[in-house]
């Protein structure tokens, strides 16, 4: 499994460069973009197509290959192979069979993003790609309102619509880090506020151009036990005041006392 460059071709590593160089065939999302790379190291290797359209008939062809003692490196138009791109079929195949498995580690644009945001967190969340349309791209994002930061890709097509609907689901005041074209020649990185990040987009036909990860700034760690002393309160809201009802919630729960106190107020509201 071989990362490559992607944008700058002189990203490749020289461990990459040289597995490449030394492996008996090459399994490519696409030959044409692997030529390009292969071309601008001086490297020539036998190619063989594998893609989210043939994964299942290349596979078993490069476990034939495998199994006769031939070495297959594994890349992508861009990246590490298996995140958001085809190989991950291959790899538990050749896992099941008892074949060697290694990573040659390398450029990968979600960790180059989440690097160049700012956002401090001990643990993110990578969601890739969203849903295309609009309704389940929605739903999807409901589910991620999360203490730590979600890291996403985003075709150009799209990323004004989704930007949009990160502002409606999240709030104006939340942070997002725009990251375009990563280490191409008209790369941009920008964290601003989910308000200000439409107009950035719109604000040069340029700036909805090309590859986009987007890192989603972690929101607001969940009070603890307030889930369970939303139910208790709503309980004991049926005998008791709401000062007195939050009050014995809070003891029974562990939640904080103000907010279900404030749950309590707008639920009589």
């Amino acid at each position: 499994m071989v990362a490559t460059p992607i944008g700058n071709l002189a990203d490749a590593s020289p461990r990459a460069l040289e597995v490449l160089r030394q492996a008996d065939l090459l399994a490519c999302e696409d030959t044409r973009t692997t030529r390009t790379l292969l071309a601008r190291h001086g490297i020539e290797r036998a190619t063989l197509a594998l893609h989210a359209h043939n994964e299942r008939a290349a596979t078993a062809k490069l476990l034939a290959a495998l199994r006769e003692g031939s070495s297959v490196a594994l890349v992508t138009d861009a990246g590490t192979p298996g995140v958001s791109d085809p190989g991950a079929l291959l790899v538990e195949s050749a896992h099941r069979e008892g074949l060697r498995v290694l990573p040659v580690p390398g450029p990968n644009a979600a960790v180059a993003a989440y690097s160049a945001s700012g956002f401090v967190a001990d643990r993110f969340l990578f969601v890739g790609f969203l849903p295309a349309k609009p309704g389940a791209r929605r739903k999807a994002l409901a589910a991620l309102d999360l203490p730590w930061p979600v890291i996403l890709y985003e075709a150009p097509h799209r990323v004004l619509e989704t930007v949009e609907d990160l502002a409606a689901q999240f709030g104006g005041a939340r942070e997002l880090v725009i990251a375009r074209e990563l280490t191409k020649k008209f790369e941009e990185v920008v964290r601003l506020p989910l308000a200000q990040s439409a107009a950035w987009l719109t604000a040069g036909a340029h700036r909805q151009q090309g590859e986009f990860v987007l890192v989603l700034g972690p929101g607001d760690a969940a009070a603890p036990g307030l889930d369970e002393g939303e139910r208790v309160l709503g309980v004991l809201l049926e005998s008791l005041p709401a000062s007195e009802a939050a009050k014995l919630a809070a003891r029974i729960t562990g939640a904080p006392r103000n907010a279900l106190y404030k749950l309590a107020l707008a639920r009589a509201k």
